[in-house]
């Protein structure tokens, strides 16, 4: 199979509401239309199984570098998944019912020898709060609970916390509660809802202030670079969404090894495309969704991230 005659889909949101500026997934369909891929687009809500056969309503996508105009879409058509060489799947969370449905449908794709990024399975089992605690040395002291004393005592013995849902993404629904204890109840009312939800915990960390770096991972090997996302005046958050900037910065010796210590499980679980949210010496978060941050390394850095992404599936695929 040449590569130019490869046929991508991308499962995303809708591509007229992102930001064009610094939107990852547009580097990637741009890297891969001018490969001579075909693209095609789909929404999650296009997605459907038919007498157990993976299919969506397709439409031809074409992208464009134009500020005011990025994208031409065709019309839709009914068509298996099968006809696909790879999906991209970049929803982005909440992963909620919708989202594990949609994933659901890609594994019949999947099994009928659809490449997709990230594997199903991969994105089932690793939630992007939790898959990081299975590396307890590379965390801030953290919990996860639903129960408002557990939480509370937590508090107590750290003083300074952060407390955050388990699906959010781009910093929504995340306190800082300080050891004043101001607001506590308030906060953990809302997010456990009344102690029936599951929400983390994070001792927090002072070097935020120096940013949250973003590593991204391409097969297994990390980015030289990563995005160091500073917090805004008064913020204790560094998403660029709630209003961080982003400073790219070599990777250091301690990012080294935090990524050695996840390497192993992220090579066994197949992932191609993953980000790793570092404060100072820990990793807070482990993401596989749709991470982020391409466009703002490679325009500070003249790196080509969705090349080697790229690169990863035509291997994949060869």
């Amino acid at each position: 199979m040449s590569q130019n005659s490869l046929k991508l889909g991308v499962v995303m949101d809708t591509i007229a509401d992102l930001a064009y500026k610094k939107d990852s997934t547009l580097a990637m369909l741009w890297a891969a239309q001018d490969r001579g891929y075909s693209l095609h687009y789909m929404e999650q809500q296009d997605l459907f199984l038919n007498a157990g056969q993976a299919y969506a309503r397709i439409r031809p996508l074409t992208v464009h570098r134009d500020p005011v105009r990025w994208f031409t879409l065709g019309e839709a058509d009914a068509r298996p998944l099968a006809e696909l060489d790879a999906i991209l799947m970049r929803k982005d969370p909440p992963v909620d019912l919708e989202f594990t449905n949609a994933i659901h449908l890609l594994g019949f794709a999947e099994r009928e020898g659809v490449l997709v990024v990230n594997p199903t399975r991969a994105l089932l089992e690793c939630n992007e709060k939790l898959f990081a605690q299975q590396f307890p040395q590379c965390c801030p002291p953290s919990l996860v609970a639903s129960n408002v004393d557990v939480l509370r005592a937590f508090h107590a013995e750290h003083g300074d916390v952060i407390f955050k849902p388990l699906d959010g993404m781009g910093g929504t629904g995340i306190f800082h509660i300080t050891p004043d204890g101001r607001n506590l109840g308030a906060v953990l009312e809302q997010l456990t809802l009344q102690g029936r939800r599951q929400i983390m915990a994070q001792r927090y960390l002072p070097a935020i202030k120096d940013g949250d770096t973003r590593i991204l991972l391409v097969d297994g090997e990390p980015v030289p670079y990563g995005l160091a996302r500073i917090p805004s005046a008064g913020e204790t958050r560094g998403n660029l969404a709630a209003g961080g900037r982003g400073v790219s910065r070599e990777l250091t010796a301690r990012d080294h090894w935090l990524i050695q210590q996840i390497q192993p499980m992220i090579r066994e679980k197949n992932l191609m495309f993953v980000g790793l949210d570092v404060i100072g010496d820990y990793i807070t978060e482990i993401n596989v969704t749709s991470p982020t941050c391409v466009r703002e390394i490679d325009d500070q850095r003249g790196t080509d991230i969705a090349g080697l992404l790229l690169d990863a599936i035509e291997r994949r695929l060869a």
